[in-house]
């Protein structure tokens, strides 16, 4: 039986990156949390598996509370591993799939990486719709949902982040944000306008948490690491590389700019509402660094139960190590250093 490490009630915002079959990461962490029953939650940021993993947490927490948050994790990511096609030996193409050399998808590519790509677009999301359809009622979540949802999107005419609250939350707008445009080779259409993952303007969005959220406190579940161990050499390595970094960089720098203007901020002068709100606001991280920097960006395709179920288990592990280490530090100070990391 897991020891509780939160004595008395405190409240967290949740920020959770996208990232794939890494997400399984989230799971594992959110359900070490989720055994706190004096830790509780007034927003969540997510886009992509981040924005899965809010919507379940949100409809499990309706539904039954801390537990009930637990078995909707588990049932998500359990048809994940048994329902999605899985795909073998996926080459190191994830790059070009990510956006970055779409152009190239179609051309200077052989016979088995056509016939790959032609595999995947036919899957065109349905099962993950399909999956996502059968465990969220949407309704009930824009009617009764207490736990504040910012999910975002790509809106892909103007480049701008779109962020789906409660009242405007649908099917639609979490297969959005989701949406691999070289995977789909479409977007998904709301009210008339195509969005696409939300990874290409924020992964995810802080700055709802800051402004639309009462509590101080953001905790960031990252999946993809702050730094690599080591440059890439190999063409391969090289475009795994930059298709990661197109999809953490808009954090990293909305991050760098939160950091700068804490630090520019003076506590001594009258602040505006604004203002009070950055300079107050306190950060926390979970994070896999050792494991993701061992992990191939073409793993967040392996929806293999066993791969997911490990990523579960190291969530755990590092939840029960920010639990052990840092929660007394939650409503009182940041258990990272902002400037270390960001600037």
């Amino acid at each position: 039986m897991t020891n509780k490490l939160i004595s008395k009630p405190v409240t967290i915002n949740l920020a959770l990156q996208g990232g794939g079959s890494h997400g399984a990461f989230t799971w594992g962490v959110l359900d070490r949390l989720l055994e706190e029953e004096n830790l509780q939650f007034e927003g969540v940021s997510g886009v992509s598996a981040g924005a899965m993993n809010a919507v379940m947490l949100a409809q499990g927490l309706l539904e039954g509370g801390h537990q009930g948050a637990r078995d909707k994790l588990d049932k998500y990511w359990d048809k994940v591993g048994i329902k999605l096609p899985t795909i073998k030996d996926v080459p190191k193409l994830f790059a070009d799939i990510s956006n970055f050399f779409g152009s190239g998808l179609y051309q200077n590519t052989g016979s088995s990486n056509l016939d790959l790509f032609n595999t995947i677009s036919a899957l065109d999301f349905n099962p993950l719709k399909l999956i996502v359809e059968e465990l969220v009622d949407f309704e009930l979540l824009q009617k009764y949902c207490r736990l504040k949802l910012f999910v975002g999107a790509t809106h892909v005419k103007t480049g701008k982040l779109k962020i789906f609250t409660n009242e405007a939350l649908t099917i639609d707008a979490v297969m959005a944000s989701a949406c691999l445009p070289s995977v789909a080779q479409t977007g998904v259409e709301i009210d008339g306008e195509i969005y696409w993952d939300g990874g290409y303007c924020a992964n995810p969005a802080i700055y709802p948490l800051i402004y639309d959220c009462k509590c101080k406190d953001v905790l960031t579940i990252l999946l993809h690491p702050l730094e690599r161990d080591e440059a890439p050499n190999s063409p391969a390595d090289i475009m795994e590389r930059i298709a990661e970094l197109g999809f953490s960089s808009t954090f990293l720098r909305e991050m760098r700019a939160i950091t700068i203007a804490k630090k520019r901020i003076n506590p001594d002068r009258d602040l505006d509402a604004f203002e009070k709100r950055l300079c107050e606001s306190r950060f926390h991280f979970v994070h896999a660094e050792r494991l993701m920097n061992e992990l191939s960006v073409s793993s967040k395709m392996n929806n293999m139960g066993i791969f997911l179920h490990k990523l579960k288990e190291h969530g755990r592990a590092r939840a029960e190590a920010f639990l052990q280490n840092d929660a007394d530090k939650v409503g009182c100070q940041s258990s990272v250093d902002l400037r270390a990391l960001f600037c």
